[in-house]
């Protein structure tokens, strides 16, 4: 079971830190990725860390304001958004792969490559 947590309401330029906790399994044989549906669109990748190198990747509209980062030890996956826009605004999700990684890494953004899904948290950014 995967648990996502952190979101809330936060100002345009300001910072939020996603959680994804997984509990039942562990995260280390397995690509975590993030996800976010905005209202009336589908759910896009945001985001991915592999477990075999920690090698990330990112979507275009994220790239150098969110972070993902994973704590093994903790079985939690992290996702640092800075700079945040009013755009952000979504449900945002956590899901695992049972892949170590992606040996295309922008595979690891689509929604089909994923086993296990966690509920939304929902960030809302006010501009």
């Amino acid at each position: 079971q995967l648990q996502a947590s952190g979101g809330g309401l936060v100002q345009a330029g300001g910072s939020l830190r996603l959680s994804c906790a997984a509990s039942g399994f562990t995260l280390d044989y397995h690509t975590i990725g993030w996800f976010r549906q905005a209202p009336w669109k589908g759910r896009a990748g945001v985001s991915c860390i592999s477990s075999s190198d920690g090698s990330t990747y990112y979507a275009d509209s994220v790239k150098g304001r969110f972070t993902i980062s994973r704590d093994n030890a903790k079985n939690t996956v992290y996702l640092q958004m800075n700079s945040l826009k009013a755009e952000d605004t979504a449900v945002y999700y956590c899901a695992a792969a049972r892949l170590e990684g992606f040996y295309d890494r922008s595979r690891c953004l689509l929604v089909l490559e994923y086993d296990y899904w966690g509920q939304g948290t929902l960030v809302t950014v006010s501009s």
